[in-house]
């Protein structure tokens, strides 16, 4: 690529990274998307809760996220992993894997996040298919089935809540000895939702699909679908590189107009939010492209 100079570095080429990219492309900014095409939800056979694309992959609503954003010749692609990020004497300099280097007066982090798998077998083979994150995303497709939760604590009883307004055929799965408080215990009981504190061996599964959870004291449970709350990290050192602040749950610190505690940098996306979802990693790009158009606005002008 020729090019090494953009308005604009966006770092992700996912729904949010895109979605930005078009704003910015339609404002006649030169950007550069950089994009490694390993999105979080790689295994996820359907998208939903999002109008207009419900119910098709993600593959696809980004491939024409993609070609829709293409049309703007303003707007560049390199596909590549992003190594280091530096904050030059004006702007930032990024480099990438295969050591080229590019530079400009502002990024946006829209990389996303990776998901630390448990060690349990089968449960990465099922992420995104019969494991899920989500409800809004995915629990329309298989209410009032055979359900079981893998969480623990206050995010286990609140979770707890979200899914038993889906199916009161209902497990709590705590993979061991339950952290959860009399008084939580009790509403469980209440509403009849199952607490379960066996230690979990493995997932019986056909690709993906689970067919019953195995535990280490040799019992056996029937499932159709599990809903998991599991760790994160992110995929870029946005807080070594940058300095850029996180968030107790380690989400990468934003203002109401998506600044991070770095100036000139942005973030976007699952990198920022609990609220997983395509719909919300688009309406977030959107607004992050037109307020950074704002600010080199501002500066230009």
């Amino acid at each position: 690529m020729e090019n090494k100079n953009f308005d604009v570095i966006i770092i992700g080429g996912s729904y949010s990274g895109l979605s930005a990219g078009m704003s910015l492309g339609r404002s006649l900014r030169n950007v550069l998307i950089i994009d490694n095409g390993k999105p979080c939800n790689r295994q996820t056979p359907h998208s939903h809760n999002f109008i207009t694309h419900d119910g098709k992959t993600p593959a696809e609503i980004a491939q024409l996220a993609k070609k829709d954003v293409e049309k703007y010749n303003t707007v560049k692609f390199y596909n590549g992993t992003v190594t280091k990020t530096i904050k030059a004497t004006e702007g930032f300099d990024v480099e990438i894997s295969s050591g080229e280097k590019f530079h400009a007066k502002k990024l946006i982090l829209a990389s996303g996040i990776k998901d630390i798998m448990p060690d349990i077998p089968g449960f990465a083979e099922c992420w995104g298919i019969s494991v899920l994150h989500c409800p809004y995303c995915h629990g329309y497709e298989v209410k009032n089935e055979v359900t079981g939760i893998l969480s623990n604590g206050d995010m286990a009883y609140e979770f707890s809540k979200l899914i038993f307004n889906m199916t009161k055929n209902l497990t709590l799965f705590t993979n061991g000895k339950a952290t959860l408080t009399d008084e939580q215990i009790e509403k469980l009981n209440q509403n009849k939702i199952i607490l379960n504190e066996d230690e979990i061996a493995g997932i019986e599964h056909k690709k993906g699909s689970i067919q019953k959870i195995i535990f280490k004291n040799g019992k056996e449970i029937v499932l159709q679908a599990l809903y998991a709350k599991i760790p994160f990290e992110q995929n870029i050192n946005a807080s070594g590189d940058l300095g850029c602040e996180l968030t107790e749950q380690g989400f990468i610190n934003i203002d109401m107009m998506q600044k991070t505690t770095v100036p000139g940098v942005f973030a976007c996306g699952d990198n920022v939010t609990m609220m997983r979802s395509v719909a919300n990693a688009i309406a977030q790009g959107n607004f992050t492209g037109a307020v950074v158009n704002k600010e080199l606005s501002d500066e230009e002008f």
